[in-house]
């Protein structure tokens, strides 16, 4: 790349399908195996080349702005970023669109509730016009698709296509060697009006882009993890915490204390009479008392007590006592009995 990278992460969205723990906090700042869901996205782009010089660019919506700058800028002081705020909300392609004055030059884009485990390295060396990260699927109907001709280039990209023959899934990473391109092909979609339920979709700019001629190639991932949902952040937390094996052994927060690992317990946690694990991660400042929790996402300063918890997701500073099952519980919610 003779130019400056850039990474555009879109994250508008208001995460409704995990609702209520989004109702108060965005979804790239909700708990996922110790840390925040953006923080490992962030992670994900350690192999990019010259990964220090890398200008990040988050598109947002305004009510989560000071939410997503106050994490940023107390996590990561070194790392340079520009905010634009997508007050259209209308969709992935004018939310790029909202950047144009913005992006330039080789673009990698990754959304905010996409995990991909890859090595970037390559793209100091990359001669195509554009990469598309994808999967390949058991069952495509659920998923964007891409269209390959013999060669390997991309010929078209298909959402959710009603045959099973092609099965590489878009995971929602993508390549630009060039921005400006790429926002020509979105102008000419928001013309055409190429828009589904009121929002624009990038697959569309991008068939623009294919129909001109410009020569994208596919990038096939071994790992792919969604925090889309909860059954998918659920998923996202095993694979975690099983990866970098966090049984937290060292902690002296833990009294009369059973952990199965693997588990992440925030050093200022505190646990007593309990049994943690497998599969659990505990927020700062939490307290559990006489309880059983497996497979679960505790938020920070939450309080359980005589509780057995499995399958859970539980936001911050939430109040749960004597309670058994499965619990999707946003901030400062109550479960008492």
């Amino acid at each position: 790349m003779s130019k400056a990278l850039q990474i555009l992460i879109p994250m508008g969205g208001f995460g409704k399908r995990l609702r209520p723990l989004t109702w108060s906090r965005p979804k790239p700042l909700i708990c996922l195996a110790g840390k925040m869901v953006i923080d490992y996205v962030l992670e994900m782009f350690k192999s990019v080349p010259d990964v220090s010089s890398v200008k990040l660019v988050f598109s947002i919506n305004e009510a989560i702005e000071a939410q997503i700058r106050e994490h940023f800028e107390k996590y990561y002081p070194d790392r340079k970023a520009t905010f634009v705020i997508d007050r259209a909300m209308r969709g992935q392609s004018d939310a790029f669109w909202q950047a144009r004055d913005i992006i330039k030059g080789p673009l990698l884009v990754a959304f905010s509730d996409t995990i991909i485990e890859n090595d970037f390295s390559f793209l100091q060396d990359e001669t195509a016009d554009g990469v598309i990260w994808v999967k390949p699927v058991p069952d495509p109907r659920w998923f964007g698709v891409t269209l390959c001709d013999e060669n390997g280039w991309i010929t078209e990209l298909i959402e959710k296509p009603s045959e099973m023959t092609h099965n590489l899934a878009i995971v929602g990473c993508y390549y630009f060697k060039d921005a400006e391109v790429l926002l020509s092909a979105i102008a000419e979609q928001i013309e055409q009006k190429l828009y589904l339920k009121g929002e624009f979709y990038l697959a569309d700019a991008i068939n623009i882009l294919l129909k001109r001629g410009l020569k994208m190639r596919i990038e096939k991932v071994e790992t792919w993890l969604d925090a889309g949902t909860p059954e998918a952040l659920l998923e996202t937390n095993r694979h975690l915490l099983q990866r970098d094996q966090a049984n937290n052994s060292d902690l002296t927060n833990l009294v009369n204390t059973v952990i199965i690992p693997p588990v992440s317990i925030h050093p200022t946690a505190k646990v007593e009479n309990a049994v943690i694990g497998p599969y659990v991660s505990l927020g700062e400042e939490t307290e559990i008392t006489n309880s059983l929790i497996k497979d679960s996402i505790i938020g920070p300063r939450t309080h359980i007590a005589h509780s057995r918890l499995e399958t859970s997701l539980v936001g911050y500073d939430v109040t749960l006592t004597g309670q058994t099952g499965r619990f999707n519980l946003g901030d400062n919610a109550q479960a008492i009995k």
